[in-house]
């Protein structure tokens, strides 16, 4: 297929590295000072060559194929004081990171569009939005973790990775990481985390290697998209402990690959037997390793995007 040249925003950094594992040239906005979204191909993260870094001031000079948006401001506001009117009429793409945050079921997305494909991340997303005439697609998470990160869960404690917990509340499950965290030996990882007496940020790729040590991996998250914190999770083989909500009631099956429940006491349950039994969590683990490379594996994310950027540009 065509190597496509993408023009991008970095909303969601780990997001992005793993799209861009796919074959096609990205360029990511950048302003001076890195402001969020402007990041450009800036931060921790190991880029490759195809990952470029684009000034604002230097992109109505370069030439693209595709324009993908990542973030409503930039779609609604920034695309008409950084892109050139022709820029604007490009192939376009609106990747939705979340399910809707005002209405769960009668939010309009704000992309009303027959001309610009609105990919959503998982089938819950594109359930609880309405589309309306703008065309969707559904390409689940991909993620890649190192061969030599291996699940060892020799630490009898569980880890939650959340970033600004306090900050974001019940939505995120800070409520429930607190009660929880009274009867089960729990650590926090994440920006902020230091306000909910958490460790803080570790960052990737050190954050797998880190985690891997833990017995299991805790998702208190009510409502919000599928993180890829769980996949990267279960790629490596560690059991997911999780409420029943959202695209997660379909990702793990109990007994199988972890837990899930919309009682707390019965995860709290799960937890403890999970600290007390290294032999179960080792065997739940190898159950979440075994289904996120088949839900969760990089080729299939990069061979469904290229899809969606080839038709896009085609048309």
């Amino acid at each position: 297929m065509p190597r496509y040249r993408i023009l991008t925003w970095q909303v969601h950094g780990n997001y992005l590295y793993y799209l861009t594992q796919a074959p096609h040239d990205f360029y990511v906005l950048s302003k001076p000072d890195r402001p969020a979204g402007y990041g450009g191909r800036y931060g921790h993260l190991p880029w490759g060559d195809n990952v470029h870094d684009c000034p604002v001031e230097e992109a109505r000079e370069r030439r693209f194929d595709c324009v993908l948006f990542q973030a409503k401001s930039h779609y609604l506001e920034d695309q008409y004081q950084i892109l050139s009117a022709a820029q604007r009429a490009l192939p376009r793409i609106y990747l939705e990171h979340d399910p809707p945050q005002e209405h769960p079921t009668d939010t309009r997305h704000f992309v009303d569009d027959p001309g610009t494909l609105l990919v959503h991340v998982t089938r819950f997303n594109d359930l609880m939005w309405d589309s309306g005439r703008t065309p969707t697609c559904v390409i689940e998470h991909g993620v890649v973790v190192s061969e030599n990160v291996a699940y060892s869960g020799e630490l009898a404690r569980g880890i939650v990775v959340v970033n600004h917990l306090a900050r974001r509340g019940r939505r995120l499950g800070a409520d429930v990481f607190e009660q929880v965290r009274e009867c089960v030996s729990l650590d926090l990882v994440g920006m902020a985390a230091e306000e909910m007496g958490g460790i803080g940020e570790v960052r990737y790729p050190e954050l797998i290697r880190f985690e891997a040590r833990y017995r299991f991996f805790f998702n208190p998250i009510r409502y919000t998209s599928l993180g890829l914190a769980v996949c990267e999770a279960m790629m490596v083989g560690m059991p997911v402990v999780a409420l029943a909500t959202m695209e997660m009631a379909t990702v793990i099956d109990n007994d199988v690959n972890g837990y899930t429940d919309t009682n707390v006491e019965q995860l709290i349950g799960v937890m403890q037997s999970l600290l007390h039994d290294a032999a179960l969590a080792r065997y739940l683990g190898k159950g979440a390793r075994h289904y996120a490379e088949e839900r969760f594996n990089i080729h299939r994310f990069i061979n469904e995007w290229n899809r969606a950027f080839d038709h896009v540009c085609r048309l």
